[in-house]
């Protein structure tokens, strides 16, 4: 057992009534499960004057990204060994099946509807799904209206979290999750030479196969591995009034070297009224943290709309922009939905992700001069 020390002015619980003057920094390793310390700073760690070099705050515009073509016209923005993450403008049809050989695929739509067609059979997709598609499985997406994805490659499996203390129909029962029902075809007809292709991403190469008939032949599936579908909408988010949660309460699935959380609507810290209703300061030691924010009022930091990304790397503080705790006023509630991406290894944007850059978005928390 770790035992704490206290020294100097410190809050006797994480959080809440903090010492008159101070901001409260969290220093933890792993995360937010491993060992830790809670540093009281007259200034926040984010007061910066000027930042030279590389690592700093970023922040991508995906609304900038042209529409059109179909899924595979997807761009990578950030990348690292474990995971890559992916968005996506598409509207229409694969004119042809895709198998991943190099990871799992966690795609969420930001907008749009249509159909995800796999070996397992189809599943439906909307606004707010999370559609997970295991490593190998062959699938075709098929939208009905303009549809933007963001899409999390992992090398890892991907699965739910366990969920401890809180048991199993924590964030959502099991039993919401949809799975496909084969019906041995798929929509896709065969092309000019009486053919059905698939293409087959392996280390990021594409191979072409083709067949005389339709490869989604599949007329019945059993087992505990298939492609699934969550909304947003059946995730019911903890929360204390009393304590301001760390996002791994809100993890959703998880790899190895990757944790996708979901922020929701939610109570703010309403019960007690020393506790903190922002997130707290935090460094980021042994992850890279990126949000994607799909809907609602972002609070805790402005210019950030609907569609953006921004990525806080390791090795530099983040935390609530100036004003942050104003602008909360005598709110009861968020109205937020974003996707978190936490990743042990560092991320590295790609030069798609630099045509989008908002490059001044580290000036944000920029120490203003009095």
């Amino acid at each position: 057992m770790d035992i704490p020390y206290l020294r100097g002015k410190v809050a006797a619980q994480a959080h809440v009534g903090l010492p008159d003057g101070t901001v409260e920094e969290e220093y933890a390793r792993d995360g937010f499960s491993g060992r830790y310390a809670h540093l009281y700073r007259g200034r926040p760690p984010v007061a910066w004057s000027r930042i030279e070099g590389p690592l700093r705050p970023r922040a991508y515009d995906t609304r900038e990204l042209v529409s059109g073509g179909d899924a595979l016209g997807r761009r990578a923005l950030l990348e690292n060994a474990d995971a890559r993450l992916h968005v996506a403008a598409i509207d229409q049809p694969m004119p042809y099946l895709f198998r991943n050989a190099d990871g799992d695929e966690l795609m969420f739509v930001h907008a749009g509807a249509g159909q995800l067609e796999t070996d397992f059979g189809p599943l439906a997709y909307r606004e707010g799904d999370y559609l997970l598609v295991p490593r190998g499985t062959m699938y075709r997406l098929v939208p009905t209206s303009p549809t933007r994805l963001l899409t999390v490659e992992t090398t890892g499996e991907l699965g739910v979290p366990e969920r401890g203390l809180l048991g199993q129909h924590a964030l959502f029962d099991p039993a919401v999750i949809e799975v496909p029902t084969p019906r041995g075809r798929g929509t896709l007809g065969p092309d000019a030479r009486g053919e059905w292709q698939v293409v087959v991403q392996r280390e990021r190469a594409l191979t072409h196969v083709f067949y005389r008939h339709d490869p989604l032949d599949v007329v019945g599936w059993k087992g505990t591995l298939a492609p699934m579908r969550l909304n947003v909408a059946d995730i019911r988010p903890v929360s204390s009034e009393r304590y301001h949660l760390p996002p791994t309460a809100h993890a959703t699935f998880a790899a190895a070297g990757v944790v996708v959380c979901t922020f929701l609507p939610r109570p703010l810290e309403t019960g007690d009224p020393r506790a903190l209703r922002v997130p707290f300061y935090h460094s980021n030691i042994d992850y890279d943290e990126v949000l994607f924010y799909h809907h609602g009022e972002f609070f805790s930091r402005t210019g950030i709309a609907p569609g953006m990304i921004t990525f806080h790397p390791q090795g530099i503080h983040h935390g609530p922009q100036p004003g942050a705790a104003e602008r909360v006023g005598e709110a009861t509630r968020t109205n937020e939905i974003a996707v978190m991406i936490d990743t042990r290894r560092p991320l590295h944007p790609t030069e798609a992700a630099d045509g989008i850059e908002r490059a001044d978005y580290w000036t944000s928390w920029q120490e203003r001069t009095r």
